[in-house]
């Protein structure tokens, strides 16, 4: 493999000595994330979503709540999950309501389109089917995926 491999091009048939056959395992895994990641937005964009809308949808699962309690909820700044709320308001999938005790605050609830959004990307295991369909055994790939992802988290290795 030459020293530079991660600057050629990538031959159409994805074979020879610029092809993928003769990249890092390290190449490979950051490339296989970027297609797959690349087809699931396209996948959630067809309905309207995008992975933080998904994950704020996710968070509402159980029941309303507040901006603020969102936005925590799915790791990111009030900023902006304002911003993510505008979007999904917009295509319908959620309401905000002033909170009746104190009308500072914004209260976020699923609508019904919402939870059938939510419902229909459960339900069709959507983002492990963009994958499974592309692999020769998808069990053992999860769990070499799953191996690896232990192995080199700083949280669980050395313990």
């Amino acid at each position: 493999m030459p020293a530079d491999a991660s600057s050629h091009a990538v031959r159409g048939d994805g074979s020879g000595a610029d092809g993928p056959d003769t990249w890092s395992l390290g190449r490979l895994l950051s490339t296989a994330a970027r297609l797959v990641e690349h087809d699931w937005n396209a996948w959630l964009a067809d309905r309207g979503l995008t992975h933080a809308g998904l994950l704020a949808l996710d968070a509402l699962e159980d029941g309303a709540l507040t901006q603020r309690q969102l936005a925590a909820a799915s790791r990111v700044e009030e900023q902006t999950m304002s911003r993510v709320l505008d979007r999904l308001e917009r295509t319908g999938h959620v309401e905000r309501r002033r909170d009746t005790v104190d009308r500072r605050r914004l209260v976020v609830s699923l609508t019904r389109s919402g939870r059938d959004a939510l419902d229909a990307i459960k339900s069709t295991d959507v983002a492990d089917v963009l994958v499974a369909e592309h692999l020769a055994d998808p069990v053992a790939f999860r769990e070499e995926l799953v191996r690896l992802v232990i192995a080199i988290s700083p949280s669980t290795s050395g313990s």
